[in-house]
């Protein structure tokens, strides 16, 4: 099953719909780090609000999607792990260290808005004292 992407001004908006195999995964990773050098996108988000499970493949691979999107120049967040998939998750050890999560949608774009205003304020350049 395709995850339908929307390109959101600077954002990558990614919403699972229902339970992906693992080429399915796999696919998404592909198109979404694909997809952000193609749009110059400053951000993504993964949207796992309608997913009961999360498996460790998953898991992992949601985690590697937001470090290959990283590398790429671009922040990820994980929005919508539902309370029994978060449960799951920790009885099973299954982490997502390194990516941020929120609880929602609104929360997902909030949280991206700071981080981009913090990377753009951390790179720009410095002005010349004009001390010599």
């Amino acid at each position: 099953m395709e995850v339908p992407i929307l390109k959101q001004g600077e954002y990558l908006i990614a919403s699972i719909q229902s339970a992906l195999t693992d080429a399915d995964l796999l696919q998404l990773r592909d198109v979404l780090v694909s997809q952000v050098g193609r749009y110059r996108s400053r951000g993504v988000i993964i949207d796992v609000t309608a997913l009961d499970v999360m498996d460790s493949f998953a898991t992992r691979t949601l985690r590697d999607i937001a470090h290959m999107i990283r590398l790429r120049g671009a922040e990820t967040v994980i929005v919508g792990i539902q309370p029994d998939v978060a449960f799951a998750m920790v009885q099973l050890g299954l982490t997502l260290k390194g990516v941020a999560t929120v609880l929602d949608l609104e929360e997902g774009l909030a949280f991206l808005n700071r981080r981009t205003e913090e990377r753009s304020f951390e790179t720009k350049p410095k002005k010349p004292s004009g001390r010599g």
